[in-house]
């Protein structure tokens, strides 16, 4: 069963996380959209929102760094509608301290239905997507009903 349970507005309100690998990916891709993305509300994750607001001279919500809980901040704030659209270049080759985490932040984004864009080809079909520019609602699953178990405390 799906439902519809928000709108994301003309304003997105777009996420960017990068590994350390790939930080310099992700402000060449930044500064190629700072038009783009001029347009929208910015958060990230602590160096590279650090990185991306000095270099672009962008306002942006920086949250912790991803090991200290960034990427558990970015996860509360897609299930909260705060997020509408995840760009996070993740380092395939290279295991991650917060490997966990990582994997849940990915997991919460397929399950609110939010666009997420994990290399520079996606991004760039992504930003450049007349979609953009427009309200969008999204159709989520109703996962409520999935995972309706008895109260063990009702007896």
């Amino acid at each position: 069963m799906t439902q519809k349970i928000r709108i994301i507005g003309r304003k997105k309100k777009i996420a960017l996380i990068a590994h350390d690998n790939r930080k310099q990916d992700l402000l060449e891709w930044a500064r190629f959209n700072k038009g783009s993305l001029s347009h929208h509300k910015l958060y990230a994750t602590g160096m590279t929102g650090k990185i991306l607001a000095n270099e672009l001279g962008l306002q942006i919500t920086i949250f912790q760094s991803g090991p200290l809980g960034g990427d558990q901040q970015m996860g509360a704030k897609i299930t909260e509608g705060m997020i509408d659209f995840l760009v996070f270049f993740w380092d395939p080759l290279e295991a991650q301290p917060h490997d966990p985490d990582v994997k849940a932040l990915l997991r919460i984004a397929v399950v609110w239905n939010i666009p997420v864009a994990c290399n520079r080809s996606t991004a760039d079909f992504m930003i450049s997507s007349p979609l953009m520019n427009e309200e969008y609602e999204p159709i989520l699953i109703d996962y409520k009903t999935r995972i309706k178990r008895p109260n063990i405390l009702e007896k």
